[in-house]
C-alpha cells in the first residue's frame, strides 16, 4: 500500500489519519497499519473488548499514558465498562506489585512453579468435585 492508500484505509475505519501515524516512515507505513489493523481490529482468537482491556493492562504496566488512553477508548469502543477498566488496571498493578515482591525476594523459580502446579490442580479437582 502506498502512503495515501494507508491514509484513505485509515480514514475509512476512523474518519482519520492522525499525526502520530503521518509521523511513520514509508517503508514502514503499510506493515504498521496492517499489524494494527489485524490485532486492533480484527476479531481474533481474544474477542477486541478483551484484547482492549489486556492492552490497558500492559499499558498501566509500562506507565505509557499513549497506551494507556489508547486502549482505554478502544476497549470503550468494544463495549467495556469502566468497572471492567479499573478491574483491569487493578489486575495489573496487583500483578506487578507480586513480580516486583518475587523478583526481589529471590524466590526460587522451580519451586514457584512446583507450587503453583499443585495450587491449580487442588483447585482443579476441587471444581470438578463441586460440578459433579
Amino acid at each position: 500500500m502506498t502512503r495515501d492508500e494507508v491514509y484513505k484505509d485509515m480514514e475509512e475505519q476512523f474518519g482519520m489519519a492522525p499525526s502520530w501515524i503521518k509521523s511513520i516512515p514509508d517503508e514502514y507505513l503499510a506493515k504498521e497499519w496492517h499489524l494494527m489493523k489485524m490485532m486492533q481490529l480484527e476479531e481474533k482468537a481474544i474477542p477486541n473488548k478483551y484484547k482492549q482491556l489486556i492492552g490497558v493492562a500492559a499499558a498501566a504496566t509500562a506507565k505509557c499514558p499513549y497506551c494507556a488512553f489508547f486502549h482505554a477508548e478502544a476497549a470503550r469502543l468494544n463495549g467495556a465498562t469502566d468497572e471492567e477498566i479499573q478491574e483491569a488496571i487493578h489486575f495489573a498493578k496487583m500483578s506487578a506489585g507480586w513480580s516486583a515482591y518475587l523478583v526481589g525476594m529471590q524466590t526460587d523459580i522451580e519451586q514457584f512453579k512446583k507450587e503453583t502446579h499443585a495450587m491449580f490442580a487442588y483447585a482443579k479437582e476441587k471444581h470438578q468435585q463441586k460440578a459433579a
